[in-house]
């Protein structure tokens, strides 16, 4: 499999790692777009949220008790953005489920 985010998992990728455990795996991005941006991933392949299923969905529930911890350890008390894109014309630029915790400013209530 030619994933990057699988790569990073790997250890064949570096990256600056804020969280890590058996299943989850946090980074900062390497094109921020906010002062605080960092991407959550399982750690077990899956393609994007169009890929969850009741056989795999509980990693997305683990994602979302771990994304609040985070936000707080990175001092995000003024509240932040969670995202996630899908397929290419949302934007999906690595085919491997990810979530975007952004923050550190207030941010636009624009949509792109």
């Amino acid at each position: 499999m030619d994933c990057l985010f699988c790569k990073i998992v790997a250890g064949e990728i570096p990256s600056t790692k804020v969280f890590e455990d058996d299943r989850v795996l946090a980074f900062r991005d390497i094109a921020p777009m906010a002062p605080t941006h960092i991407l959550v991933i399982p750690k077990q392949h899956i393609a994007g949220v169009d890929e969850i299923t009741p056989e795999n969905s509980a990693i997305v529930s683990y994602i979302f008790e771990v994304i609040p911890k985070i936000a707080k350890a990175e001092g995000l008390d003024g509240g932040y953005r969670v995202v996630s894109n899908i397929g290419e014309d949302g934007g999906q630029t690595v085919r491997h489920l990810h979530f975007h915790i952004l923050g550190g400013k207030k941010l636009s209530n624009e949509m792109a």
